[in-house]
This record gives C-alpha cells, structure tokens and sequence, in this order.
C-alpha cells in the first residue's frame, strides 16, 4: 500500500504532459511575432505565409490520428521521442531556409508533423488511463498547457525576436524541446498503473481495473457512425477556426492599427494567461456536471469574448476583453476528449481524438488562411476612428 499522503503518480504525468504541451501550443499558436521578420527576410507576402501556416495547421491535423493509429502499436514514450527528432530536424532546416519552398517543406510540414506527435492527443490516452474518478480534472489540468504556451511564450517569443533574430530564437525553442522532452519521454512516461505497485492502491487506479468490463465494446468505425462524435468534431471545428485566427493574424492586425507590439502581444498573452486559473477552476467543477453544459457554457463565452477583442480600439479595452476571453478560453478541448473517453472507452481515445482533432485544425487551417483577408477587410472599418495615443 502506498504511503499516506504520497503523490498519486498520475499527477506526475500530467504535469509533464502540461509542460510539453505549453511548449508545443506555445509555438504552434504563437506565430504572430514571426510574421513580420520572416516576411521581411523571406520576401514572401501575407497571403503567401498564411498559407503556409494554413498547410502547417492541415499537416499537424493530418498527424493527430497517425499518432493515435501509432500509439495502438507503439507506446506513448517512442511517439514522442519520434516526434522530437523532426521537430529539432525541422527547426534547424527553417533557419537554414533561404526560400519559400524551404520555408514550406521545413516549418510548414515537417515542424508541424513533429509537433502533432507531441501534442496532447498522444498524451490524452496515457492520462485516461491512468485516471477514471478525476479524468475530467487531470485532462484540464493537462490543457493548462496550452494555455501557458499562449501566455508565456508569445510575449516571450516577442522579447527575443527583437534581442537575437527569429533564427537564434527558432533555435532556442528547439533547444528547450530537446532538455525537456526526453527526460520526461524516458523517465515519466509510463503506459498504465501496474497492479501491486505503490500508485495502484489509489481509487482512481482501483477503479481502472475494473474498466475493460464497461467500456463499450465498439470499434472506433463504429464510434465514426454516431451522432455525438461528429458534434464533437465540428465544435472542434469552430474551436480551431477561432484561436489560429487569433494566433496567426491578432498581433499583426493590432500593429497594424496603432497598438505597439509590446501591448499587442502582452493582450493576446493576456487571454492565455487568465485561462491558466480559469482552467484550473473549470477542472475542478469538470467531473461534477454534465460534460456537455459545461462545453456549451465554453463555446458561447468564447464567442462573445473574441467579438470584443476585434472592437477593442483602446490599451484598457483590449486588456480587459482579453481577461473576459480568457476566462472561458481554454477547456473545449479537454472537455472533448474526456467525453469521448466516457462515451467509447479508453481504448478509442488516441485514434477518435486524433479525427476530431483533425477537424479542429481543418478549422485553423481556414482560419489562419482566410484570416488575413477578413482582418483587412474588418480592421479598416472597426478601426476607422484615430486610435487614442494611449493605445501605443
């Protein structure tokens, strides 16, 4: 029996899993502060880097369900080792990108192929493994991740673009990949609790090996026929739409139209960082109440909160629909897979969640590509009046 008071291991593997996601959406959505030096040095035009980024959206979609299909044959510790070595090859072609093929090949497809190996769809399986009573609570404590990487990683990236170059910074977060991801790949990573050891005396682990006799016996081309899954996947869907928007084009837009890049990135950072505590809090109130309320209550204070941030012409406006937005920001996702996990088992999640997540970056893809027209087209009218000096 594990000793009273003693850190149920689970936990462990959540923290990581939140660490590496915070580095992974952190890039992934924080590629407002490349834009401009990269178009600058690249000579490639708006249009031109927001398909690239829209391709990069497709192919991270495109290997989320590869990394589920893996993960049924592999376990959790060899996808995202595979996951980091064409991330680190990835980063060290972009920099050595002369042109916009390069550019493509490098930091569209391949970068975005690596990350999806890392991204939280091959940790969600490991996690609903580990936890049945608190798997709503340790899968939002795990999106605090993403959210994390918004907040901390924008305006970092913003800080260092302006101090070292976007290369050396590339570089950097290639770096933190490599001292992070393999410690925790080869030390932490492990695929479920053994029964007799000292983390199965835990209820939630208790209750785990009981599972295989109640979770539905389907397949997951069973699971593709059903109703619910495909509501998941078109929430997934708006999801994605609405936070590539945001992280491909909020920042420039808001240079665009008077805000310093300081407060622009601080405001999207912003969102990212209240979402942290809120997230938190929607974890704990997770397993509680139904799972679809609580998706429902996130998509239309999202929605709201992201009309306010395009409105806001003010520094104090754009400060406080951010914190509004934040509130609500995070938890979609979370909430997605832990409802497929409830309705068609543990053994589905990787592979069911790797679709939906598919459609959340088809979502991503039109709205990192579309967004650049919308926001020309939006901004001179939003923005028609001269923004108070304040704003800068």
């Amino acid at each position: 029996m594990r000793s009273q008071g003693k850190i149920y291991f689970g936990w462990y593997l959540v923290a990581t899993a939140a660490i590496i996601t915070l580095l992974t959406n952190g890039l992934r959505l924080g590629i407002g502060p490349f834009e401009k030096p990269i178009l600058s040095d690249l000579a490639m035009s708006r249009t031109e880097f927001s398909m690239i980024v829209a391709i990069g959206m497709l192919v991270y979609g495109a290997g989320m369900p590869i990394a589920g299909w893996l993960l049924k044959r592999f376990n959790t510790r060899s996808i995202l080792l595979a996951g980091l070595v064409l991330t680190c090859i990835a980063v060290v072609w972009t920099i050595a990108s002369k042109n916009i093929i390069s550019f493509l090949l490098s930091f569209g497809v391949l970068l975005s192929l690596g990350l999806s190996f890392m991204s939280p769809v091959t940790m969600t399986p490991i996690i609903s493994k580990w936890f049945v009573r608190k798997r709503g609570q340790a899968l939002f404590y795990m999106t605090t991740g993403a959210m994390a990487g918004i907040a901390v990683v924008t305006p970092l990236e913003t800080v260092l673009i302006h101090s070292i170059g976007w290369h050396y910074t590339l570089l950097f977060f290639g770096f933190l990949f490599l001292v992070l991801v393999i410690p925790s790949a080869v030390f932490v990573m492990r695929e479920a609790p053994s029964e007799g050891n000292s983390e199965t005396s835990n209820q939630d682990a208790d209750k785990l090996t009981k599972t295989p006799h109640t979770q539905p016996t389907i397949t997951w081309t069973d699971a593709l026929k059903t109703k619910p899954y495909w509501k998941i996947v078109v929430g997934l869907f708006a999801c994605g739409f609405s936070m590539n928007l945001l992280g491909s084009h909020a920042v420039p837009m808001l240079t665009d139209h008077h805000f310093s890049p300081a407060t622009a990135s601080f405001g999207v950072g912003l969102i990212g960082f209240t979402a942290i505590f809120s997230t938190l809090a929607l974890g704990t109130v997770a397993d509680r109440y139904p799972r679809k309320n609580i998706l429902g209550l996130i998509y239309i204070v999202r929605g709201f909160g992201f009309l306010g941030l395009v409105f806001a012409v003010t520094t104090w406006q754009l400060y406080i629909v951010a914190i509004i937005g934040g509130l609500v920001w995070a938890g979609s996702t979370a909430t997605a897979s832990a409802i497929l996990g409830d309705l068609y088992g543990v053994q589905l999640v990787g592979i069911l969640y790797g679709w939906a997540y598919f459609g959340h970056q088809i979502g991503g893809a039109v709205g990192s590509f579309l967004g650049d027209g919308v926001m020309k087209r939006l901004a001179p009218i939003l923005f028609h009046s001269v923004v108070p000096p304040s704003c800068s």
